[in-house]
């Protein structure tokens, strides 16, 4: 015979101990349900084939492991104004719930300040604080050399001595930061633009009708890697915010700023090379989304197969997370504006 009141005792536990054998409720994982069978869409705001793109897409190839439920990636190249355009897309029209991943040019983390691709401010229709910075894979400094025999060896004989830089065109890094050296330090670059690739300047240096060059620290060793082998050019300065491992030696243009405000400059300058594969949410993604695939991006930056198949390509996986990023982009956003007019007006062709 029952005992009174007993059925009504047993019958919570009974459902609550129902609902974990079956799976029920307490044990789902919104992210995961809401990633399963769905497509994140990766997008590149460069042009196929370049360095750009083979970061992007190993990424959308290797990542989708780490994010609960396993979306599918599909990467879409939107170039176009250095990917201002991507980056207004991204802010203003993609979905904001998790299922868009965009990585703009690194110049883009620059422009709300300095307005190099859009003078009057006009085309900038983001704010790079209200973006949600996942990480980038990859620091990417510059290396200014100087062919062993040229007329200048150093930054002290520059000042005096003119050599002749070549560079691909004006806004290139290559056309940049010789200018920024001529600014900064009162040497006499002579910037000789046109040439259509790294190669075609590193072939014009050795025939000498040019005399230095500024270039990727990835490039150079990987192109001529033989020149630092050899003894056959001269390192004059790294541009970054720290000396890289593979140039412990090498002291960064940061180290040698003249005084306070070219040493803020150039630490502005250098943040560009840190950041330099940027991977960015729009706004407003939830945050329970955004944490998954944070953990998902600093995993992948970790994958045995992600870092070999990056190595393959010549991409020396060296990471910076997305609360880093977040916090060195908002630093750059609250630069003193006369240290950002000067910049504009080193920085200027």
């Amino acid at each position: 015979m029952p005992v009174p009141g007993l059925t009504k005792r047993l019958r919570p536990t009974a459902l609550a101990l129902s609902a974990v054998l079956l799976g029920g409720g307490a044990q789902a994982d919104p992210v995961a349900d809401f990633y399963r069978g769905k497509t994140v869409q990766m997008l590149i705001g460069g042009a196929p084939g370049v360095s750009y793109d083979f970061v992007g897409r190993l990424a959308a190839q290797h990542m989708p492991k780490y994010i609960p439920g396993e979306p599918t990636f599909i990467v879409e190249n939107m170039p176009g104004a250095s990917s201002l355009i991507m980056t207004n897309y991204l802010y203003n029209r993609s979905k904001r719930d998790g299922s868009v991943i965009g990585m703009p040019n690194t110049n883009i983390i620059f422009e709300p300040t300095l307005k190099l691709l859009s003078r009057d401010g006009g085309n900038i229709q983001f704010d790079l604080n209200k973006f949600t910075w996942l990480g980038t894979p990859v620091q990417e400094p510059q290396v200014m050399m100087v062919w062993r025999g040229a007329p200048a060896q150093s930054l002290e004989q520059m000042k005096t001595t003119k050599l002749r830089f070549g560079s691909a065109a004006i806004g290139a890094d290559n056309y940049t930061l010789p200018n920024v050296v001529n600014r900064i330090w009162g040497t006499k670059n002579e910037i000789v633009a046109g040439y259509k690739s790294p190669n075609d300047i590193f072939l014009a240096v050795e025939r000498g009708e040019v005399d230095a060059v500024s270039a990727a620290l990835s490039t150079f060793l990987v192109n001529k890697g033989d020149w630092l082998r050899d003894n056959k050019v001269v390192l004059l300065m790294q541009f970054g915010l720290v000396r890289v491992p593979e140039l412990p030696d090498l002291p960064t243009a940061l180290e040698q700023a003249p005084n306070a405000e070219a040493k803020d400059m150039l630490h502005f300058i250098g943040t560009k090379f840190a950041l330099a594969r940027p991977f960015v949410l729009p706004p407003d993604v939830p945050a329970d989304r955004v944490k998954a695939l944070r953990a998902a991006f600093d995993a992948l930056m970790k994958d045995p197969a992600f870092i070999a198949d990056a190595k393959k390509l010549s991409i020396d996986i060296k990471p910076i997370d997305g609360e880093t990023m977040t916090k060195m982009i908002a630093d750059l956003n609250a630069t003193p504006q006369p240290i950002i007019d000067r910049l504009r007006a080193v920085i200027a062709p």
